[in-house]
Formats: C-alpha cells, sequence, structure tokens
C-alpha cells in the first residue's frame, strides 16, 4: 500500500526479512478526521520500523468516512484503499482483519463495534466514552467471540498508561491511581494561576488556541476525565467499568480567588482523576471484594509534588503499586498524532498475537481475566474521607472570626491542621485591594485533618447559617497529598 521512495532498507531491520514477514495486517478504519489522519500519516511515515516490531506490515485497506472528498485528500491518492461511506461496509469486509473505530460517540460507534466483533474483527479504539459507557457489553462480546478490543488512546493518549497498568505493574497490589487527564481544563487552572485570569477569561483563551470545544461542557464538567478514570480503575482493582457510579465534578464553579489562595498556602488547584481501594476488613491478602473511590474533582496538591508542576494541556499519572511504590507517567494529553501513537501501539500489538489465536494467550481487555474480576462497590461520595481547604469569607475586621470557625469545625469533629485569616491583595501593587467588595472581605483559610465528605460539607453548611459571620458562601476543596 505505501510506497515510498525515501524509506531506507535497514529501518525494517535486519533480524527480519522483508520475505519472511507473513501476510500484513489489513486494517478497515471507521472515521479519518483529527485521530483517523494522525493514524494514517504516522503508519505512512514509520511502515519500517512499525513492521520490524510487529513482525509483519500494518496496511490500511478500507476506510469509511462521511466526506469522501476529504478522505480522499487525506489518503493523498494512495492506492489500494477502498473508500465508503458505509462504517457497517467497514466492519463487516472480509478482507478486513481488524477495525479501528476513529469516529467517536457512543451510539452509532457501539453498533459498528460490535456488529465487527460478531464478524471476527479485532477491534481499536480511542474512543473513552464509547468503552466507559458501553464497556462491559463491548468487552464481553469480544471474550465470546476471541478477539481483542485495544484501547491505549482512550486514556491519556500518548502516555502507554493501560499498558503499564495491564503488563508492567502486573505483579503489584495497586493501591491507587490518581491522574491529571484532561488536557483542557488543566492548561486553564495553569492560566488562572499563572495569567491571574478567572475561569471565564481562561476558557476563552483556551477555546481560542483550539484546546477546548465550542461546547467545552464534557472537558470542563470532568465528564471526560471521569470516562478515562473509570477505564484506570477497571484496569487497577480487576473490576467492570463503573462510569454511572463516578463522582463527577469539574472546574467551572472554580474562582481565581482560590487558586490564589492556594498557591499561599504552599498549594496548586489541578482536576484530579482519582480511583483508590478503600481498605477492607479482612486479612489484608485482597480475597474479600472491596469497596474502591471513582472520583473526579479539583483538588490542592502540594506545589512541590511532581504533579503540581504538570502544566498547560500535559497529563500526568500517578499509580501507587505495593511492590513498586509510587511511578509516574507523562506526556501529551491531546492531538492527532499522540493519539495515532497509541492507536497504532495497539495495531502493532494485534498483529503480534499468536498465529492459534487462543484468547487465553492475550493480555485482557481489563488487565484481569474475567473469571478474576470482582464486582467492585464504589463508595459514596459522602463516605469518602480526604483532607479539606476551606475558604470561609467573613467581614473585614472581624476580630472573632478565625476563633467562630475554629470552634464550629471542632463541634463538628472536624480536626485543623492551620487556620489563617487572608485579606485579598492589592492589583497590579495597587495601595488599595482591587475593589471595593474586596475591601469588605477578609477570608479565613483552613487546611484540615482527614475528615468524611459529608461531615465537611454539613459543617460549612453549619457555618453558613451562623448570624453576622459569613458574608459569602464557603468554599470547599479537597486537598490530595499524593503520599
Amino acid at each position: 500500500m505505501f510506497n515510498d521512495p525515501h524509506l531506507s532498507p535497514l529501518s525494517v531491520g535486519e533480524a527480519i526479512a522483508p520475505a519472511a514477514m507473513p501476510r500484513p495486517l489489513r486494517v478497515g478504519m471507521i472515521g479519518i478526521g483529527t485521530v483517523g489522519a494522525g493514524t494514517w500519516r504516522v503508519l505512512r511515515r514509520n511502515q519500517g520500523l512499525i513492521a520490524g516490531r510487529a513482525g509483519r506490515g500494518i496496511e490500511i485497506v478500507a476506510v469509511a468516512a462521511r466526506n469522501l472528498a476529504r478522505a480522499a485528500k487525506v489518503l493523498d491518492g494512495a492506492e489500494g484503499v477502498e473508500l465508503t461511506d458505509d462504517p457497517l461496509r467497514v466492519a463487516t469486509h472480509p478482507g478486513v482483519d481488524v477495525v479501528v473505530e476513529a469516529a467517536g460517540g457512543t451510539g452509532p460507534a457501539r453498533d459498528w463495534v460490535l456488529t465487527a466483533i460478531a464478524h471476527g474483527k479485532h477491534v481499536v479504539t480511542a474512543n473513552k466514552a464509547l468503552l466507559a459507557v458501553h464497556g462491559n457489553e463491548i468487552f464481553a462480546a469480544a471474550q465470546r467471540r476471541g478477539v481483542a478490543v485495544a484501547y491505549e488512546g482512550a486514556v491519556a493518549v500518548s502516555i502507554p498508561i493501560i499498558k503499564a497498568l495491564r503488563e508492567g505493574l502486573t505483579a503489584n497490589r495497586i493501591e491507587w491511581v490518581a491522574g491529571i487527564i484532561n488536557g483542557t481544563t488543566n492548561f486553564i487552572l495553569t492560566q488562572m494561576r499563572d495569567e491571574g485570569l478567572d475561569f471565564d477569561t481562561a476558557l476563552a483563551q483556551a477555546q481560542a488556541l483550539g484546546y477546548a470545544e465550542a461546547d467545552p461542557s464534557f472537558d470542563v464538567d470532568g465528564v471526560d476525565a471521569a470516562h478515562k478514570a473509570t477505564l484506570l480503575a477497571a484496569n487497577a482493582f480487576g473490576m467492570p467499568v463503573r462510569f454511572e457510579h463516578a463522582h463527577v465534578e469539574g472546574i467551572r464553579k472554580l474562582q481565581a480567588t482560590d487558586v490564589a489562595c492556594a498557591e499561599t498556602l504552599g498549594f496548586r488547584i489541578k482536576l484530579l482523576g482519582m480511583a483508590r481501594r478503600v481498605p477492607a476488613d479482612s486479612d489484608g491478602r485482597g480475597e474479600a471484594p472491596q469497596a474502591v473511590e471513582l472520583r473526579v474533582h479539583p483538588a490542592l496538591v502540594p506545589a512541590r509534588h511532581l504533579l503540581a508542576q504538570v502544566d498547560g494541556s500535559m497529563n500526568a499519572v500517578l499509580v501507587k503499586g505495593d511492590a513498586c511504590g509510587v511511578t509516574m507517567y507523562y506526556g501529551a494529553g491531546a492531538g492527532s498524532e499522540p493519539t495515532a501513537s497509541a492507536v497504532v501501539a495497539d495495531l502493532v500489538d494485534v498483529a503480534r498475537l499468536a498465529a492459534d489465536g487462543n484468547a487465553a494467550h492475550r493480555v485482557p481487555s481489563l488487565a484481569f481475566h474475567p473469571h478474576a474480576q470482582r464486582d467492585r462497590a464504589v463508595l459514596p461520595m459522602g463516605e469518602v474521607r480526604t483532607r479539606h481547604y476551606l475558604r470561609v469569607p467573613v467581614a473585614a475586621g472581624c476580630a472573632d472570626a478565625v476563633d467562630q470557625v475554629a470552634g464550629h469545625l471542632a463541634l463538628a469533629g472536624i480536626g485543623v491542621q492551620s487556620l489563617q485569616l487572608h485579606t485579598v491583595p492589592a492589583a497590579d501593587g495597587a495601595a488599595e485591594p482591587a475593589t471595593a467588595a474586596d475591601a469588605a472581605i477578609d477570608h479565613v483559610l483552613v487546611l484540615t485533618h482527614t475528615a468524611a465528605d459529608a461531615q465537611v460539607q454539613a459543617a460549612l453548611e453549619r457555618l453558613r447559617d451562623v448570624p453576622g459571620l459569613c458574608v459569602q458562601a464557603p468554599v470547599r476543596l479537597r486537598v490530595e497529598m499524593l503520599e
């Protein structure tokens, strides 16, 4: 399919003579937008290297696209590629071994993928929404049919975190996974911190630069990160996909004041995807089903921590294993070719599958073989225990505000690590605060010890109702030390 006169014969590798290679892996692709076009370019540019690593060539032989003229332009006159506007033609194509679903969405994409599986084809996708919503059905269908579903590009694209959990860390009992897994929100938070912007201004900047969609809801409301955290949890803990039970909060309501106050306290705010094993009341050998935490929300991270240094649109994931300790994975979290890097890696894995096709010889889709999976409960957010950051806005000059806040938290049984009165600084070095409203408010800043989420929320509601104390609603963010 690919005839590149500039490709060095040595790029295939001396250990594998081209004549000794088996027939190429034949790929059908549904969608040739950002992900599909990137996959085409990477395969074309690095065909020799990829074949040398896979032990066989990888050829795209069929492409389904809504806009055939645009698809033909992307393919740039390549011969031997069948173009169609019918995705089901690719999913059922007798000359296709593996279908790359690169169209996105959770409706038609589900039907295309299940059809491909029913026709005995392996599937590669970077569609995290599809797998978070329909993953259990898709993985079960693939298991029954004896084909593979690969999805490295669905989580943190260029970072091979699924492979790390399924293969590199397979000896470990995973205790927790935490990550910055949405590049759009990380860019917005970086701009809010570095430029002092409010959320709306930072979002508009992200949209202007192409980091955020015109409708940014999936990103800024935490849904995209929750899709990815769900897949991480399933692979880390050997459980089914449980997106519907995830706790999801975004950054839409985050205030610039809290970004600045977090810096004052030695923290930075990141949107984190968290999956944590809840200690079981058992012998500790992991034989009894355990609950897990599955949550996405903004959180304060110590400024000195490596995760706090991940800025712009970059992603990073931490994994805590009992044998390996804490490991960190960093890389681009979005983009055409970073995603294509993961898609092609999945294609290489499919190309390497045992010739007998025995599913028992493959890495399981969710790290654990089906008989070893456990249906672990997701802990309700109210029962999750973390440290907390509280900001209680009080009237400027209120002499006993700190004592009142401390007293009410003590009555609620919430331990306090630090508590201080903070005044909004003047803007741009001026002698006065930025606005008259700022001048009328001080902020009691609190860092608590570990407490249940519902316990802290109830204490804040009581604080808000104390006569003459709060001039605005108190703010609460969770704190993750990631130790």
